[in-house]
């Protein structure tokens, strides 16, 4: 019996472009490779665990014989956005995409929300985050007005300085706007986006992400169900809503996070440490910086390294994504790509899975390793894995 699973997700590492993927106007794209393309990799853990020996990885570095079960995994849901991704990592699969709004928010939306804030909206479009607070965070800080912005993603995102609104009301805002947008208007996600200082300003890590609930029960349900913990660490209770997660450390970014996860390592539990890495995709992937990207992989491999060799003799290591976010892609969007997974444990057989559909193969096979009874959409490959 497997008592502890840490799930790692390393938000939109992606390994190369689905079948659909012209369907997303992401032909061609491949995280990996573009990180890979930089020349700065040095993956010298997730090497001998068989990164480069996943099917569609046409790099050199292959393992002769690797340390850790591998397979990548094509998305079923209709969509490539985190929520999403991480819900079906979870074994719930999204027939329908979370609407978008390429054109901002219909004035029904926004008019409601100003009256039931008290506050005005600026900008109202599609935006990156660091440049809409550069080009109206000067008019927010005059008039109060609230920065509401959008992205390709289905996200509702709501910037203000911390001087003009405190974090705590920007929350507060949040909430209201998570009430306000439901059935048509349901986006996967409304942002706090804090930021602080002179202009251009700078983002502070006080973001906060209000999900919808997950309509059915997931593989976190099940495990806080059997009695086992659920500990989310980074974006997840946030992704989640709180469902099936009963504790959790939700400081933002990489290196808080995996200095979390190794703290949780050397604690007594049973059940699932479940992380989420953000700086990949929001800092990297999103930025198209792709030597960024490069070296924060870099540093997670380090870091990788100290937590394999603390792994106690029941532990089970899961290393994924959610959806990809190609730096030399065209434009700022996520990527529809294949996610790589990586499982690696004192009982588990450094076997070649190839590839499978449904990211739901990690909830069903995290749930038979830990010996959860409970329904999600997802097989198993426990029985092909364990020694």
């Amino acid at each position: 019996m497997i008592d502890r699973v840490f799930l790692i997700v390393l938000d939109s590492f992606g390994v190369g472009a689905m079948p659909d993927a012209p369907e997303f106007g992401d032909m061609h794209a491949d995280t990996f490779r573009s990180c890979h393309d930089t020349g700065l990799l040095k993956l010298s853990n997730m090497q001998r665990m068989g990164l480069y020996n996943i099917d569609g990885v046409d790099l050199e570095n292959r393992a002769d014989e690797p340390t850790a079960a591998f397979l990548r995994l094509a998305e079923l849901s209709k969509g490539k956005d985190t929520t999403t991704g991480h819900w079906e990592l979870a074994g719930l699969v999204s027939e329908k995409p979370f609407p978008t709004f390429p054109k901002g928010f219909p004035p029904e939306v926004i008019e409601k929300f100003e009256q039931a804030t008290g506050r005005k909206v600026l900008c109202n479009k599609p935006y990156s985050g660091t440049s809409v607070i550069a080009d109206y965070g000067r008019e927010h800080v005059e008039t109060g007005a609230l920065i509401v912005y959008t992205s390709a993603d289905s996200v509702f995102q709501i910037a203000a300085h911390e001087d003009i609104v405190p974090v705590e009301e920007l929350y507060r805002y949040c909430e209201i706007a998570r009430e306000i947008l439901v059935g048509d208007y349901g986006v996967g996600r409304v942002i706090a986006r804090p930021f602080m200082g002179e202009h251009p300003y700078i983002r502070t890590s006080r973001r906060h992400d209000f999900s919808l609930v997950p309509p059915r029960d997931t593989m976190l349900d099940h495990i806080v169900n059997s009695g086992m913990d659920v500990i989310g660490i980074g974006k997840i209770y946030d992704i989640f809503a709180g469902k099936g997660v009963n504790k959790s450390f939700r400081v933002i970014g990489n290196v808080p996070d995996m200095a979390e996860t190794k703290r949780v390592q050397e604690t007594d539990f049973r059940g699932l440490c479940f992380t989420n890495l953000v700086d990949f995709d929001q800092s990297y992937g999103h930025r198209r910086d792709a030597e960024g990207y490069a070296e924060a992989l870099n540093e997670f491999d380090e870091w990788l390294g100290t937590f394999i060799s603390d792994m106690r003799e029941d532990d089970v290591l899961m290393i994924t994504a959610d959806h990809g976010c190609d730096p030399c892609h065209t434009g700022t969007d996520h990527t529809r790509e294949y996610i790589p997974v990586l499982i690696y444990g004192r009982h588990i057989d450094p076997v070649d899975i190839g590839t499978m559909y449904g990211f739901g193969t990690v909830a069903a096979t995290i749930l038979d390793l830990l010996g959860v009874d409970g329904e999600v959409q997802g097989t198993s490959i426990a029985d092909k894995i364990l020694i």
